[in-house]
């Protein structure tokens, strides 16, 4: 078998690896689907086991899209793939905006994000113009927005608004486009493969999020209840565990040894889960459940952000992590 997969070219190994990873997701979507019909047969369910399935549903679907994602960018080549989570970045963002109030001192630095910023930045990945990329937003485009509402001469809740903005930029544009940034990264004997790279993150921060979604459920004594009631130190460090492992178990697929792969995952699985919860306490700032206005976002499709925010925020420091390991 060993003999078999090193005889596969790259652009075969990653194909390979994306079977195996959408028939495992079959799999789970079988599973689940045998779970719902088994809860329909006994009439009324158990409330409790029926929000644990419902939390099994949202973490498969979000498994699915990020795959699917993924896929589509890695087939495509890099310009469709860079294209693709430029789009992405563009449909989160405006979910973020739809719930950040805005006046109309703030459009011009709207239309600065939209159709400047959010594009220069994933330019910028296309260009594998690395250092770059990493100092575009913090730098410049943080200096150049409050500048844009000064201009829109309105200076009621001035500072607030822009805070909102630039957060909305960071987490969605900056954390978004370091996902198709790894597959530019060049290791010695690694050519052709930083596919690998994304498939990593997205595998082990998914799987410290879905462990910390189940062990969440069976505890009590939250630690930050005002923010979320699901967040416990216990489970985070069994999600960290999880992620952990997995993370060492597909260090064959990437540049890392065991302990560098322990690490990295989790670098990449601690970023993810306080991400996460640092989102919760912004949608609690702004009265809400999830993303997009009455529970359906601009998008169409009920809060994209809910589904990727761990990933914004795992993505820049794992890609940062590892190019400050190998000296890339």
């Amino acid at each position: 078998m060993r003999q078999f997969l090193r005889n596969l070219n790259p652009d075969e190994q990653v194909g390979l690896l994306f079977v195996l990873l959408f028939g495992l997701l079959a799999l789970a979507s079988l599973g689940g689907l045998l779970m719902s019909l088994g809860e329909r047969r006994q009439g009324e369910a158990d409330p409790g086991a029926s929000s644990r399935l419902q939390g099994y549903h949202q973490v498969l679907r979000n498994s699915w899209l990020m795959a699917l994602v993924f896929w589509i960018g890695w087939a495509a080549g890099p310009g469709v793939a860079n294209l693709l989570f430029g789009l992405v970045s563009f449909f989160i963002l405006r979910e973020f905006i739809s719930l950040s109030p805005t006046r109309r001192g703030d459009h011009r630095s709207l239309l600065l994000v939209f159709f400047a910023v959010l594009p220069l930045q994933y330019v910028l990945v296309w260009q594998h113009r690395l250092d770059l990329l990493t100092v575009f937003i913090p730098v410049y485009a943080f200096l150049a927005l409050p500048v844009a509402s000064a201009l829109g001469n309105d200076p009621e809740r001035f500072l607030e608004r822009n805070a909102k903005l630039q957060w909305g930029v960071m987490v969605c544009v900056y954390g978004m486009s370091h996902v198709p940034a790894l597959m530019l990264l060049e290791f010695p004997g690694f050519v052709g493969k930083s596919a690998f790279l994304v498939f990593y993150l997205v595998v082990v921060v998914q799987t410290c999020m879905l462990v910390q979604h189940l062990v969440n459920r069976r505890l009590s004594k939250p630690v930050a209840p005002q923010i979320s009631l699901a967040f416990h130190w216990k489970g985070l460090g069994a999600g960290l565990l999880a992620g952990g492992l997995t993370g060492v178990l597909l260090t064959g697929i990437t540049p890392f040894n065991p302990g560098r792969g322990l690490g990295m995952a989790l670098i990449a699985c601690a970023a993810g889960s306080l991400g996460h919860l640092v989102m919760k306490g912004i949608k609690r700032d702004r009265g809400v459940t999830h993303w997009g206005l009455g529970g359906r976002a601009v998008t169409g499709a009920s809060g994209l952000l809910d589904r990727v925010d761990a990933l914004c925020f795992a993505a820049p420091v794992f890609f940062h992590s590892v190019r400050w390991t190998f000296d890339l």
